[in-house]
């Protein structure tokens, strides 16, 4: 069964490129388009896609604000921005919203085909560029001397290499192939990892990474 997608942006050109790209792809079906956010709410409330490919600067209501009622008000709906600007307050505002991918439209066309994959698979992804800047917030945030330590019994080393790939960014596919393990077996161990660490996210386990020391922000 195809993976039915919505694409919102404000510009026609943008969406009619990822069009013609989703309809050389046998398992993406484009179900909808709008340009603003008031019109992808209502389009999302009226066919209810698997992902809606979301811009973040638009006429109207913002893509922040649009992602924040598709997640709040149409079930399995989930949310992929792609955006040209991710500044430090849309990456932040976009992830608090519910969205549960941040990519940057100057990425690889497979790659962002790859995220929508993802994201309608129930993972989260964010871009590699992306996962260096929230780092780099909390560490403007949380400087080292006042940064908790977290707790890390009962870790075991496989979970502690998966919780590194994490932070580096990569989605559950990529830590599959990396590891050489099963897409359910990395799913396993992600889910322990959010019990273990009492992490309520993907996000926070970016978070967690940074804290044990097993990445560190670009300089």
């Amino acid at each position: 069964m195809s993976v039915r997608v919505v694409l919102v942006d404000d510009q026609p050109l943008v969406r009619s490129g990822l069009r013609v790209l989703i309809a050389d792809t046998p398992d993406l079906l484009v179900v909808g388009e709008a340009g603003t956010g008031a019109e992808a709410v209502r389009l999302a409330r009226d066919v209810r896609p698997d992902v809606v490919v979301m811009d973040i600067r638009m006429p109207g209501m913002d893509g922040i604000e649009a992602t924040r009622q598709i997640v709040a008000g149409n079930g399995p709906t989930r949310v992929l921005v792609l955006t040209t600007f991710d500044e430090d307050e849309h990456v932040y505002g976009a992830l608090r919203a519910g969205a549960s991918g941040f990519l940057v439209k100057d990425m690889a066309v497979d790659d962002i085909l790859g995220a929508v994959r993802v994201v309608a698979a129930g993972d989260a992804l964010i871009a590699p560029s992306v996962t260096r800047r929230l780092i780099a917030g909390f560490v403007r945030a949380a400087p080292a001397t006042a940064r908790p330590v977290r707790p890390v019994a009962g870790i075991t080393e496989r979970e502690r290499e998966v919780l590194t790939l994490i932070g580096q960014g990569r989605s559950n596919g990529e830590i599959a192939e990396e590891l050489f393990i099963t897409m359910a077996t990395t799913k396993s161990h992600v889910a322990r990892l959010l019990t273990k660490l009492d992490a309520r996210d993907r996000v926070q386990l970016v978070i967690i990474a940074y804290e044990l020391g097993l990445v560190a922000p670009a300089r």
